[in-house]
């Protein structure tokens, strides 16, 4: 007598969520079910509905589990070395494709794709960066490069490093950006002063200063957008 041995119901399951995304795009899916769908192409043999949600426990949202580092997903159990760096590809390939995205276009005309990409790669950091966009005549991008990261508290910016590069870059104007990592995009006093003291020596030499946009975990700021910069 031949005994069928059922599969296992993950098994189904797994299809079924390739199935919804493949027809449905990841609009209707819950933070845990995008880390599960994700994980089925690192992970075989198991239910990973719970290894999903004890990510996002874990580490305290789905964008957080992007951010963390190889090191620290591999210390979630069940998360090898594979999944790690799964997910760590992920995260890297959105922001290189909103990177990519915002190298022809012009900023200034569409500070969205900016915003969208400078959140993505900034929002979460558990330390402050401050990122210089360089721009040609056109407002295109001509370079995008991280100028300092600080600690949590306080970055220090020199004026003469960032006014140097976008000279070697032949920039005609800049966009500033730098994060929050207490969550609020409000700007501080220092980061007025030290816009005003970019602008500053910016102008001595014709390059104009578009923005400065501070990005947080609720929202970002446009120096542009509230008045602050003229």
């Amino acid at each position: 007598m031949t005994v069928t041995i059922p599969a296992p119901h993950y098994k189904e399951h797994r299809k079924r969520i390739k199935e919804r995304f493949s027809s449905e795009g990841l609009v209707p899916f819950r933070d845990y079910e995008v880390i599960e769908l994700m994980l089925t192409y690192a992970i075989a043999q198991k239910d990973l509905k719970p290894l999903a949600k004890e990510l996002i426990a874990r580490f305290g949202s789905f964008q957080a589990v992007l951010e963390a580092s190889v090191e620290d997903l591999q210390q979630v159990k069940g998360i090898g070395e594979h999944a790690a760096l799964l997910i760590k590809l992920f995260r890297d390939a959105i922001q290189y494709y909103l990177r990519r995205t915002i190298k022809n276009l012009d900023i200034i005309s569409s500070p969205a794709d900016l915003v969208k990409y400078c959140t993505s790669a900034m929002a979460h950091l558990p330390d402050e960066q401050f990122r210089v966009v360089y721009l040609n005549a056109k407002n295109q991008v001509l370079a995008d490069e991280v100028v300092q990261t600080g600690t949590v508290d306080q970055t220090a910016v020199y004026p003469r490093k960032i006014i140097e590069r976008a000279l070697s870059e032949n920039a005609v104007a800049l966009v500033l950006v730098h994060n929050h990592p207490s969550g609020s995009p409000e700007p501080s006093v220092h980061d007025r002063s030290l816009t005003a003291s970019i602008v500053s020596a910016a102008a001595t030499l014709d390059i104009r200063v578009h923005d400065h946009i501070v990005i947080g975990r609720n929202g970002y700021r446009s120096f542009r957008e509230e008045g602050l910069l003229q």
